[in-house]
This record gives structure tokens, sequence and C-alpha cells, in this order.
């Protein structure tokens, strides 16, 4: 289990974690998703020892980090972090043997990885080479190679085709299923809805909010889809429970002061009095639009990335 716990840290005037704190648990998949600036590659550096914290702790199976410990944390950069000018399976065995494994390890390793990540006809070439998708594969494997026990990857996705996207989506689940904490950073919450058992949202240096999707949802603002074709506008203006209505493809959405039977009850007597209603269903909010809640008239104040 990696956990994170009050970390801080500025930079000069800037603050860039503010008691950032969360846990990443065995066996599962954590999307860490927040604008640019907003901490993510900053708490990821402090819990790989690259940056030191200004106060808090991060600890593994209940230790703090030290540098054994960090060696069983494989680290995926969102900036390359690759020898150029070095062929792919040369570096992928240098970075296993920099982790402690034996040279026929490391080399059964990155044999192992290449041929998993569809790198194998690329081996021997250089990564400067390389097209940017399969660069960002080589990233994935040197993380892999040394077979960590926990991964912390920042935007992995970064730059991948759909056919590269599916591989390591496998990848990342195959770590999961095999009770690894698995936490990556990512702009495309469509995948991390997708992916994650559980996601983080991080604005200004902390946590704002963070659930599996589902709870997440359960948390969000009420609101129903009402298809009455026949309704006039501003027919659900003044109705008991209404916060907000707005209109969307297949009728209008109702945002709810609550999912109480007497307010759906009231919005659908309500709804029927202008004619024939054809729909009326709650909606359940995309990951997106919980993000976009969560960050809504709340600029960051001067955080760092």
């Amino acid at each position: 289990m990696l956990e994170i716990d009050g970390i801080s840290k500025r930079f000069g005037a800037t603050i860039a974690l503010d008691g950032m704190t969360l846990t990443v648990r065995p066996g599962e998949l954590y999307g860490f998703v927040g604008a640019n600036g907003a901490g993510k590659t900053t708490t990821m550096r402090i819990a790989l020892g690259v940056l030191a914290a200004d106060a808090g702790e991060v600890r593994l199976d209940g230790r703090p980090l030290d540098a054994a410990s960090r060696r069983r944390i494989g680290y995926m950069p969102e900036e390359r972090g690759l020898y150029p000018r070095m062929a792919v399976d040369t570096q992928l065995r240098y970075l296993a043997a920099l982790r402690g494994r034996s040279a026929a390890a490391a080399r059964e390793a990155a044999n192992r990885w290449t041929e998993r990540l569809g790198l194998a006809e690329r081996r021997t070439d250089e990564v400067q080479r390389l097209s940017l998708g399969n660069q960002q594969r080589v990233q994935l494997a040197a993380a892999l190679v040394a077979e960590p026990d926990v991964l912390v990857l920042d935007e992995p996705f970064s730059g991948l085709d759909p056919m590269a996207v599916d591989v390591m989506s496998e990848v990342l689940r195959e770590r999961r299923d095999a009770g690894a904490p698995v936490v990556f950073s990512s702009h495309q919450l469509e995948l991390v809805e997708r992916l994650c058992d559980r996601v983080g949202i991080v604005r200004a240096g902390r946590l704002v909010a963070e659930g599996a999707v589902a709870e997440l949802r359960d948390a969000s603002a009420v609101e129903v889809v009402v298809d009455a074709p026949h309704a006039p506008p501003g027919w659900a203006d003044g109705v008991a429970g209404v916060a907000r209505a707005r209109d969307a493809e297949g009728g209008t959405v109702l945002t709810l002061a609550d999912a109480s039977d007497a307010t759906l009850g009231g919005v659908l007597d309500a709804a029927r009095r202008t004619g024939p209603v054809h729909e009326f269903r709650r909606r359940r909010p995309t990951l997106a639009e919980i993000y976009r809640d969560a960050v809504a008239d709340h600029p960051d104040r001067g955080a760092a990335a």
C-alpha cells in the first residue's frame, strides 16, 4: 500500500502541494486527475524521492520510504527519461541492472517486456529513431523491467495510438490483478473512468474529491432528463425542488435539490401538465462532468505542476 500523508511543498511563494493526502491500495488502479499545475507531478516526484517535501510523509506498506523501498517502485515520468542514442534492449538491461537485477535476469526481463509491448523488432534501434508512441512503450518497459511492487506513472497514455492504448491498459490491469498498487495521472478522463477502481481529483495542491466513479456519481447533483415535446420554454421554472434547467438533445435536463420521491413526483406531474412525456429518467454524470464540477469556480492559486 502506498500512502501519501499530508504532503506540502512550496517553490518560493508558489504553493505546489497543500496537505496532499491519498492512499493507493494493493491490487488497485488509482486515477490521479487535475488541471496542469494542480500538483500531480510534484506529488509523484516526492513519492519517488526526486523532490523533498516540506512537510508530510510517504509510506510504503506502513513504513516511511527510504532508498531501499523506493527501488520497489516503478516510475514512468511524463517527460522522456530515456537515453536517446542508446539501443532499446541495451537501455532496458542497464536500467534493470541499476535496480539490482543480475545480468541474466535483466536480459530475460528486457526480452519479455519488449515482446509484451510490441517492441521486439525494435530492440536494437536507438530510442531517438522510434516514433513517440514507441518511445512511450519503452518508457513503460523501463518502469516494469525490474519487476516493481508498485507502479507510479505520469501521463502514460500521452501520444499513444488506440492500439497502444489497449496494450498499455491491459498491462496496467495485469499489474493490478497481480496485487500491485498502480497510480497514474491522465487528462484522458474517459480512459480513467473506464480503467480505474478509484479516482482522485486534485485542485491547487489538494485532493478535492475521491472515490470509485459510481461513488462520485452518487455524490453529484441529481439530474433528470425530461422529454416532453409540447412543454413550453421555462415550464420547469418554479417547480419545487428544481434548482436549474437547461435544454439538451432529447429533452430538458433538470438539476434537482434531491432525489426524493416527492421531488421526482412533483417534477413528473409538472411535465405531464404540459402534454405527453416520452421519457423521464435520472441522468448519471460522466467523470468529465464530475471533474468540471469539482474544480469549477476554484482557480488554482499559483500551484505548480
